[in-house]
């Protein structure tokens, strides 16, 4: 598994995360079996974990994936080798996912999220959705108290645009940046996302990066995913992964997993090296435009 800086840390992360989410949403896997799971990716080379409070059923059980977690690394011979990122500012009332990024909600779920994960500081701590209601400059302002009681080392954010990571920095240092892109959702290297990450040297973590549970039949069915991944002997998986990594050196895949074989599969991507011709294919089939100056800087 190669390695990639997690954004500004020092931190050096696998070039491959696990997202979590999977083991605790509905069809997830016995506890045992989930734990087999985040033990099989470690085993496999992968030294990040995402998670958040709210990958649960809904809000009777928030932090149902950090404990989880936190029993898999308790079982595990060197947890310290693994960083954890999760994050706050939504609620699952009913099942539903609303945004609540009002300072004194994110200080009560990062405390929730300390005592979940049984740890004095989280790693990595990011607002999990831009609220409507409440100045992205507060919500990151009550992470930057956080970070200065020291229960937070780093900041990051999700779900957000170019202009909102430039308004998030006149707060605090932010460290990475978590959305959606992969094969089939290529907006933020169009946007101006992935080119700020760059510039500022900020992780981008990819969630979805092989379509999730509703696109990953898109991804396997893709014939140049197909064509590719059978002339390496690999899955169509490990070939959208790898394309990600081959677009950006700040981009780091977090591919969620619910079972052992899918766990196994996705950290593999981590030391796949595409060809020319292979990255020329690609590049044709799921074409990037570039992202103007304009949309880098927007404020």
């Amino acid at each position: 598994m190669n390695l990639r800086p997690l954004g500004s840390t020092g931190l050096q992360v696998s070039c491959i995360g696990l997202g979590g989410m999977p083991l605790s949403l509905e069809g997830r896997p016995a506890k045992s079996e989930a734990i087999k799971v985040v033990h099989a990716s470690l085993r496999a080379g992968v030294t990040l974990i995402d998670t958040a409070d709210v990958y649960c059923l809904d809000q009777a059980e928030i932090g149902h994936n950090e404990k989880l977690i936190e029993a898999a690394l308790e079982q595990w011979p060197a947890p310290e080798s693994v960083v954890v990122a999760t994050k706050g500012g939504l609620t699952r009332p009913g099942g539903a996912w609303v945004t609540d990024a009002h300072p004194r909600r994110l200080k009560a779920a990062c405390e929730a999220s300390l005592k979940a994960l049984k740890v004095p500081a989280i790693t990595l701590y990011q607002l999990h959705a831009v609220d409507d209601v409440v100045p992205l400059e507060d919500s990151v302002g009550a992470l930057a108290e956080l970070r200065r009681a020291g229960k937070i080392l780093h900041i990051g954010l999700s779900n957000v645009t170019a202009a909102q990571i430039r308004r998030a920095q006149q707060v605090a240092p932010i460290v990475s940046v978590q959305n959606r892109c992969g094969v089939f959702d290529r907006r933020d290297f169009s946007n101006g996302v992935i080119s700020l990450c760059e510039a500022e040297k900020i992780a981008y973590l990819a969630y979805s990066p092989v379509g999730g549970s509703r696109g990953k039949h898109r991804v396997a069915d893709d014939p140049t995913l197909r064509r590719v991944a059978a002339d390496h002997g690999v899955s169509p998986f490990q070939i959208a992964l790898a394309w990600l990594l081959a677009r950006s050196p700040v981009i780091i895949p977090i591919p969620g997993a619910s079972k052992i074989t899918s766990a196994i599969d996705s950290a593999a991507a981590g030391a796949l090296t595409l060809s020319r011709d292979d990255l020329a294919a690609l590049e044709h089939a799921f074409p990037v435009a570039q992202a103007s100056p304009s949309a880098a800087r927007a404020v």
